[in-house]
């Protein structure tokens, strides 16, 4: 897709996969939106129905700023405003490791939407072994930038772990892409990719 202008170059091919999973005129809830430039993107690109929520006060005002349409509310409470299938989206990007309650938040996400767009850093990525292992310490890299003690993420977890957990959940991975340095990964995903996407339906 051409002609995407982002914040962080890095984000390049992770907002890609997401704009192509998504269809066009659809109905779009970004849960944990943040400033909001994923879902500015998809207004723009793929012209859809865009909704937001974010707990942020600063962020939320960015999102005003571009004319986003952003509720300030704790999506660990839940979605219940929202009716059953009622969306055709709604989008977790770098957002489920740190909710409190992620198997509660990704159901309510599967209950309201047709698919459900699930991102997040693979704890156990090579580079985070080998800190771990031959530092002692934990990892700090490009897709997990911050220190133990200001972390935003409350659950630690694999791409193997994530696979794992919809199969015995019965939730359909319908696809699935991981990457790594701005490139998608097809060998040993779980060891070598640092963020995986999954699109999901149930």
């Amino acid at each position: 897709m051409k002609g995407i202008t982002i914040k962080n170059p890095e984000n390049l091919i992770e907002f890609k996969t997401i704009l192509n999973w998504i269809n066009e005129e659809s109905s779009v809830l970004d849960l944990g939106c943040g400033d909001g430039e994923l879902l500015s993107l998809l207004v723009k690109k793929k012209r859809v129905q865009a909704q937001g929520i974010e707990i942020n006060q600063q962020a939320i005002e960015k999102c005003i700023i571009k004319g986003l349409n952003v509720f300030q509310e704790d999506i660990d409470s839940g979605l219940s405003d929202y009716p059953e299938k009622s969306l055709d989206y709604v989008i977790l990007n770098q957002t489920f490791q740190q909710v409190k309650k992620p198997a509660f938040v990704l159901e309510e996400a599967l209950r309201v939407s047709r698919k459900t767009i699930v991102g997040f850093p693979n704890f156990l990525h090579l580079s985070s072994r080998l800190k771990m292992c031959f530092g002692g310490k934990v990892p700090v890299t490009k897709s997990l930038p911050y220190k133990w003690y200001d972390t935003p993420n409350l659950h630690f977890f694999s791409i193997a772990d994530f696979t794992e957990y919809c199969k015995t959940k019965g939730i359909k991975i319908e696809e699935t892409v991981v990457i790594s340095k701005n490139k998608k990964v097809r060998v040993l995903p779980n060891i070598f990719g640092e963020i995986g996407l999954f699109l999901l339906s149930k």
